[in-house]
């Protein structure tokens, strides 16, 4: 098996986040997103235009939503569970991993994960 040219590397792996099942959304410094995958949108109910015009801050529930991140930036990685608020006003628990990189000089945030069992399990 031979390794594929770094630009076929990098095409690959964005159609396989894209297809992934887990969300995968990524924000900038003020929490604003700048990409999400498929599942991420389905998720949350959002085509994925509208959820690039909406921050954390807009999606996730809770009056410890602007600690949360500033903990998060400080701390560069955080795991955990995090209420999040559906296009059409229904809650869900999000289990994520999220890590702080840098991405084209850009400092990002990255979160991958998936709605919690008990949410999953009840919405099915």
């Amino acid at each position: 098996m031979s390794v594929a040219a770094p630009l076929v590397q990098i095409s690959l792996l964005g159609e396989a986040i894209d297809g992934a099942p887990v969300a995968v959304l990524v924000a900038d410094d003020a929490g604003r997103y700048l990409a999400a995958n498929r599942y991420a949108c389905e998720l949350l109910g959002y085509s994925r235009e509208e959820l690039l015009t909406l921050s954390i801050h807009d999606v996730a529930v809770g009056s410890d939503v602007e600690a949360h991140f500033q903990e998060f930036i400080t701390h560069r990685e955080r795991r955990g569970e995090y209420d999040v608020r559906r296009k059409d006003g229904s809650t869900t628990t999000f289990r994520y991993r999220a890590g702080k990189t840098m991405l084209a000089g850009m400092t990002c945030f990255i979160a991958v994960g998936v709605e919690s069992d008990a949410d999953a399990a009840a919405g099915a």
